[in-house]
């Protein structure tokens, strides 16, 4: 269906994977109709670090999509400002010898220089960033090409600025109900019609998906985070803990074995230490990894005391009060050696994208950008 000889493109999904095929759609002159079943964004994509994370990712392909995204948000945030787009880069902070030998051994990669890697010894980790504590760093890796978006603006900021653009509607609280080939129906019984659909559900899997596919691509990951009050100092880089090497691709290299165990407590949550900084001070802290779903629907505690001691024992000042703590679940696709995330034509003109990870919100500028590219090309 066009309008006049506009493409139209149904998007459902107000996160940031279905705003910015919303975003992209427009910046072709296509027309959109985006729907959200909630009446505004509440999913993975307002719960996260807003970290735009490349230093982590596996070799060669997704390495290649982090990258390609990490430009989109920046150039995005000229021209939305409010997203909360900075360069600050990350810091990956060694407190023991094992976890600075497998930095080491790290930036013996041949794409460490596409990473923006850099090693620094203790001395260069407090440059880097003076609110470390000296006493417990011995060293670290910084990533030059990290960035920080603000999770809880962007996505509403991208939806700001498309609602002044011509061609585009947002329909919030209208959940998807039925589909049919180039189309939607919402619970309040209208039908949306386009020359293609993409499904960007995220975590929230209408049941109606499942008709069209022989077995499950996805599943679920919950994680727990918190926010403080506003720090007394400025930390300049996001900041990762040496637990966290445990869990990003780039980091599966033989040193890996040589960390040993983590804590209990730590290992149980499946948990790594990232920390982000906000614009009004506060620090997000988290992270964990529960993948048994159905999910318990309180916070455990004893995991927030831990991710709170490790935060404490690297910064040099005391962490402020905490002001919210709370969890959050994205969908993964279960095929991780083959695939990045899940793209798939399930009616024609109908097509589900979803199942990024916790690579979502730093990649899902370049992965819209290739389904609008793709939808441009058959136009």
């Amino acid at each position: 269906m066009t309008a006049g000889d506009r493409t139209t493109v149904v998007v459902v999904g107000g996160g940031a994977l279905g705003s910015t095929h919303a975003l992209w759609a427009i910046e072709h002159d296509f027309a959109v109709v985006h729907l959200e079943r909630e009446l505004v964004a509440r999913g993975a994509s307002v719960r996260n670090f807003g970290l735009v994370w490349v230093g982590g990712r596996a070799g060669g392909p997704e390495l290649e999509l982090a990258i390609r995204s990490r430009a989109l948000w920046e150039a995005l945030a000229r021209e939305i400002p409010a997203v909360g787009f900075r360069a600050a880069g990350s810091l990956t902070v060694a407190t023991t010898e094992p976890e600075l030998s497998l930095m080491k051994e790290s930036v013996q990669r041949n794409d460490a220089a596409a990473r923006q890697w850099e090693l620094v010894d203790g001395a260069g980790a407090l440059e880097l960033n003076a609110e470390l504590s000296a006493e417990a760093v011995a060293g670290g890796l910084y990533c030059r090409a990290d960035g920080i978006v603000e999770p809880r603006e962007a996505v509403a900021a991208i939806q700001a600025y498309l609602s002044r653009q011509a061609g585009y509607t947002w329909l919030p609280g209208r959940a998807v109900v039925e589909l049919a080939n180039g189309a939607v129906r919402d619970d309040s019984g209208a039908w949306h019609r386009g020359d293609w659909v993409f499904l960007c559900t995220g975590a929230t899997f209408p049941g109606l998906i499942a008709e069209y596919v022989d077995r499950p691509r996805t599943r679920r990951v919950r994680l727990q985070m918190l926010e403080t009050e506003p720090y007394p100092g400025s930390l300049t880089t996001a900041l990762a803990d040496g637990d966290s090497m445990r869990y990003y691709p780039a980091f599966d290299l033989p040193g890996r074995a040589s960390l040993g165990p983590q804590e209990p407590v730590a290992a149980g949550a499946r948990a790594q230490l990232l920390l982000v900084q906000r614009r009004d001070g506060g620090l997000t802290i988290g992270d964990t990894h529960d993948y048994d779903d159905p999910f318990p629907f309180d916070l455990d505690e004893a995991i927030y005391a831990y991710l709170l001691s490790t935060a404490g024992h690297l910064l040099r000042q005391p962490l402020p009060p905490v002001r919210r703590r709370w969890a959050g679940v994205y969908s993964e696709v279960l095929d991780k050696e083959r695939h990045l995330y899940w793209r798939e034509e399930i009616l024609p003109n109908v097509e589900v994208v979803n199942g990024p990870g916790g690579r979502g919100m730093t990649c899902a500028p370049a992965i819209a950008e290739d389904s609008i590219k793709a939808l441009a090309a058959r136009a």
